[in-house]
């Protein structure tokens, strides 16, 4: 099995900062680092790491073939990255002593896919592959359709959060999942409570806490709780996450031993800073589970 991932790839601007800048402040950074993410490239990245073969979609400029090269070096296979005139997407994150963050986007490639050479690039799975779709590229609801009618799982992560792309893409999604705070403001927009969501499946990621998953099919819920670590940088927790899981589905896990290998990836990558190079392996997790 596969995983397929329509996905952004980012080119990122870590900010350390002695705390977050209030409105008309000016601070002085005590660190900057130069490195690749976006929430498709992060949990494609973390889906390779643990061991499954994946297939990144998407776009990026003409002049950062390095990102490409960095990219199949994290061991994702690139045959359908696309390269446009468009800059590579970057994002500029800061990052405060706690280890929190906050991030501001350029869009740039992700947002000019080409819908024919995504459909063909889809069209290679299987039945049994699985896609994953996010809120920072164009034509996920297209995707989402095409993937569900060949009969593959869909697991969309509704982030950044957008009530209309979510409504967009929910009946074609297996799995959909969000953080709490994402969770809250889809409820508080659909009206709904968390298992009225008209989504088969349905997880939520806790942070520290863990995380939860319900399949509003059977009603069955499970939860599992996170190992407590001191964090370093919490940007691509949880993309870590989610890749994870993915992996752990393809791989043939139950969704329970999926979400409790993957709440152990998220808080290793907590404890390092940067994005998909501070992404563990599927080996350091496993001697991080046994320390």
């Amino acid at each position: 099995m596969a995983i397929f991932n329509l996905g952004s790839v980012n080119i990122d601007h870590f900010y350390m900062l002695p705390h977050f800048p209030e409105p008309g402040e000016t601070l002085s950074a005590t660190g900057h680092k130069l490195g690749l993410g976006g929430k498709g490239m992060n949990q494609s990245v973390a889906a390779a790491k643990a061991g499954a073969e994946v297939f990144h979609i998407g776009a990026i400029g003409q002049s950062d073939t390095w990102v490409r090269k960095r990219i199949e070096g994290y061991g994702v296979n690139c045959k359908y990255l696309r390269e446009v005139t468009e800059a590579t997407g970057h994002a500029v994150i800061y990052v405060d002593p706690e280890g929190e963050n906050m991030i501001v986007l350029d869009p740039g490639a992700n947002v000019k896919q080409d819908s024919e050479f995504v459909v063909e690039a889809i069209d290679q799975a299987k039945a049994s592959d699985t896609l994953l779709l996010q809120n920072e590229t164009n034509l996920q609801p297209q995707a989402a359709t095409f993937a569900l009618v060949k009969g593959m799982r869909v697991i969309y992560s509704a982030a950044p959060f957008s009530i209309r792309a979510v409504k967009e893409l929910i009946p074609d999604v297996s799995m959909l999942v969000m953080n709490s705070v994402e969770a809250s403001q889809l409820c508080t927009e659909m009206g709904v409570a968390l298992e009225q969501i008209p989504a088969p499946q349905v997880m939520v990621t806790l942070g520290s806490q863990g995380a939860m998953w319900r399949s509003n099919e059977t009603g069955e819920v499970i939860e599992v709780t996170s190992p407590k670590v001191t964090p370093v940088d919490t940007t691509a927790a949880g993309d870590t996450y989610i890749g994870y899981v993915a992996a752990g589905l393809d791989l043939g896990m139950p969704i329970k031993a999926a979400m409790e290998w993957a709440v152990q990836a998220a808080a290793l990558k907590v404890t390092r800073a940067g994005t998909a190079d501070a992404i563990p392996s599927a080996d350091e997790v496993k001697s991080f589970r046994a320390a």
